[in-house]
């Protein structure tokens, strides 16, 4: 009677608006005190995560992304999709893919590309008689493609969760990442083909000075895959590499951020996020623990074993499980929280670690724009002041195409596998 009476305490604070962290944690707690465990089992947890050297990447690609997101490199990004992409039929709608694409590589975040970008992009497309519903549904879902690529915060936190390699996992998602982009521009050509919307003409002097302008900012992805792959420095040093050159650049090259009045402000603001992200981590490999000790995902698959007969069917499941966490959890919650209860249930179908991984971020990056209470949808609302009811409307088309990238990806295993085995031909 007693533990139902806490569960139904607990269920009243998160729907009170309690922090998830100390849900998680007071879950945590009581699990561990119910079944006589040592509570210190969790301050051990803590102690091994605070013990990962990849833990440090974290706060260093946190920062990078702020700074290049309180610069000018947002305009010089679309700038440069604007010139090299502007002549296709519905040329600014793909723009607006590509460029919320790399921008949220960078921050790891799509509330931050919603945000950074779409007081740019949107007025972008009105201006050039797009459709406003199709404008809004495309910025928003468009908000969190970019997930999948380096050195994107989630990956680096799953790879941190599921002890995967987070250099295989960047490989992996390039691909995926590029299969969602080219069908979503092929969506937005099919669309406009009758509307007779204006291109800007290609005109090499337009590109070359586009990207000039933004010189700083478009070698920094090949900074971190060639430094990595290449092997000159782990995931960590690049993570190292990445922020300081970022410094360097946005507060001394291109004296967008004052050193004394902005760069404590962006320094600040970066390590809040940084460090909701660990207690929450911390909590949520607490609760893993627990789950792991009473064999919880054990349990799970020998009902599932019972039910669900093949790796076909054991990954539409997941997809579907995985969806709607998506759209009820921030990405980091779900990571941390899901990662370690479905790992050994995809081990014993056969899934691919990697594989699962890139599956896993696909889900939650469409669930970011998935109705009711996708977090893209509210933030979109937000920044464009418009009612949550048209932009569940507005980004249902989007949401379709991404479901088809999303059958493909899981599906077609080498979408993800391809690049992974080619640079690491062992596996």
């Amino acid at each position: 009677m007693n533990s139902l009476l806490l569960a139904g305490l607990l269920l009243l604070a998160a729907l009170l608006g309690t922090p998830l962290f100390v849900i998680i944690s007071s879950i945590a707690l009581l699990a561990f005190h119910y079944a006589g465990i040592d509570l210190s089992a969790v301050i051990v947890e803590l102690y091994r995560m605070a013990s990962s050297p990849i833990l440090i990447a974290i706060p260093l690609f946190t920062f990078a992304g702020y700074l290049l997101a309180e610069s000018q490199s947002p305009r010089r990004l679309v700038n440069v999709s604007r010139a090299l992409f502007g002549w296709l039929p519905g040329g600014t709608a793909i723009v607006t893919v590509v460029s919320c694409a790399i921008f949220t590589a960078f921050t790891g975040a799509s509330g931050v590309t919603i945000v950074a970008l779409g007081g740019l992009l949107f007025p972008m497309l009105i201006r050039e008689k797009y459709p406003e519903k199709f404008s809004l549904g495309m910025l928003t879902v468009a908000g969190s493609l970019g997930l999948l690529l380096p050195p994107s915060l989630p990956i680096i936190l799953y790879g941190l969760v599921s002890e995967v390699s987070i250099d295989r996992l960047f490989l992996a998602g390039i691909v995926p990442t590029l299969v969602m982009i080219a069908l979503l521009s092929a969506y937005n050509i099919h669309y406009v083909k009758d509307l007779h919307l204006p291109t800007t003409p290609f005109r090499w002097k337009e590109a070359l000075a586009a990207l000039w302008e933004a010189r700083w900012e478009l070698p920094l992805p090949f900074i971190i895959l060639i430094g990595i792959y290449g092997g000159f420095f782990t995931v960590t040093e690049a993570a190292a590499v990445t922020a300081f050159y970022v410094l360097v650049v946005e507060v001394f090259v291109q004296r967008e951020i004052h050193p004394i009045r902005e760069l404590p402000r962006v320094m600040r603001e970066s390590m809040v996020l940084v460090g909701g992200i660990l207690v929450i981590l911390g909590a949520a490999l607490g609760m893993a623990n627990y789950m792991i000790d009473a064999e919880i995902p054990m349990r799970i698959l020998a009902v599932m074993q019972k039910y669900i007969t093949s790796k076909l069917m054991f990954l539409l499941m997941l997809n579907v499980f995985l969806l709607v966490v998506g759209a009820l959890l921030d990405i980091f919650s779900a990571i941390m929280v899901v990662v370690p209860l479905i790992k050994p249930i995809a081990e014993s179908f056969g899934v691919d670690p990697i594989h699962l991984g890139i599956i896993f971020l696909t889900n939650l990056e469409i669930g970011y724009a998935t109705p009711p209470v996708g977090i893209n949808l509210f933030i979109a609302s937000f920044r464009f002041k418009r009612p949550i009811l048209k932009l569940y409307t507005a980004a249902l088309p989007f949401l379709l195409v991404l479901l088809v990238a999303l059958l493909l990806i899981t599906y077609i295993p080498d979408l993800s596998l391809a690049l992974v085995q080619w640079f690491n031909p062992a596996r």
